[in-house]
């Protein structure tokens, strides 16, 4: 039995770089606010990945304060 065909969907879940795009910041910046536990992320395996919702919500209380 074949699988039904694959739908390419963007995904919520970022890639460091991905990250990295979606802030306007160069990857090495991402890191460093990863080291100071300043933005919300998880790890799989050994690399980060990052809720675009969570960013975004991050973001919006960053803009707050």
């Amino acid at each position: 039995m074949r699988s039904p065909p694959s739908r390419h969907y963007p995904s919520d879940v970022l890639t460091t770089q991905e990250c990295a795009d979606f802030l306007k910041v160069h990857r090495s910046s991402v890191y460093r606010m990863l080291a100071r536990g300043a933005i919300p992320a998880f790890k799989v395996g050994s690399d980060w990945r990052f809720h675009k919702k969570q960013l975004i919500e991050w973001l919006e209380r960053l803009a707050r304060t």
